[in-house]
């Protein structure tokens, strides 16, 4: 599973990897980003890419209850993403990337878990596959935009830490995953030299996100 993230993004490297459209702006930095929260995310237009704010958090078109009422949507597991009902509609049509500086994953037992943190070795953005929805509210009729992250089985260089990691694209892929006609074809385990990793400050471990600053995401010892 993917359940915190960071995104401390430039628009400049995200325009230069997605060819982003649109007029570009200052992207707080984020460094524990857990489900329900509002995210960037990188969808497919006719004019080309753009980075828009969403929820993390899927809520599908024909939800007609409160968004408190979803179910954890934060993840969608790619063996089934084309087949489930609050996916598959999204997985045909609305494909999309969330780009993602690095993820955490923890080991050990309940109560005196180890947070890892995983990014890419050359510090190049993530390009996480990923699926967006347009929602409206039922009794107030606001429009929420959200997202969710595909995972998938984990390699083998993973498996050391967790069963399941997101599925990470290649950004000569990007194009293919969010406008191909085969999508499927990508939501594969990374390559083994894809993702580096160390131990951060239990700090993330506590609920909520009240702490979100760079220290979170340094090696401890």
């Amino acid at each position: 599973m993917c359940g915190r993230f960071t995104q401390h993004l430039s628009w400049e490297e995200l325009q230069r990897l997605a060819d982003l459209i649109g007029q570009p702006r200052n992207l707080a930095p984020r460094y524990n980003i857990a489900p329900t929260t509002q995210i960037e995310v990188i969808r497919p237009t006719a004019a080309g890419n753009e980075l828009v704010p969403m929820r993390w958090g899927l809520a599908p078109s024909w939800w007609k209850k409160p968004l408190g009422a979803l179910p954890a949507t934060f993840n969608a597991r790619a063996e089934t993403v084309a087949e489930k009902p609050m996916f598959r509609s999204a997985f045909k049509s609305r494909r999309c990337v969330i780009p993602a500086s690095g993820f955490y994953e923890w080991t050990g037992k309940p109560g005196a878990k180890t947070p890892h943190y995983f990014s890419s070795p050359d510090g190049r953005l993530l390009a996480l596959a990923a699926l967006w929805e347009s929602w409206r509210d039922p009794e107030s009729d606001a429009k929420v935009d959200s997202a969710t992250i595909i995972v998938g089985p984990a390699n083998e260089w993973m498996q050391r830490f967790h069963n399941r990691m997101p599925v990470i694209l290649d950004w000569r892929d990007v194009s293919a995953w969010m406008t191909g006609d085969d999508p499927g074809t990508l939501l594969r385990p990374a390559l083994e030299d894809a993702l580096q990793e160390w131990v951060v400050s239990s700090r993330v471990n506590r609920s909520g996100v009240a702490d979100d600053d760079p220290a979170l995401i340094l090696p401890v010892a």
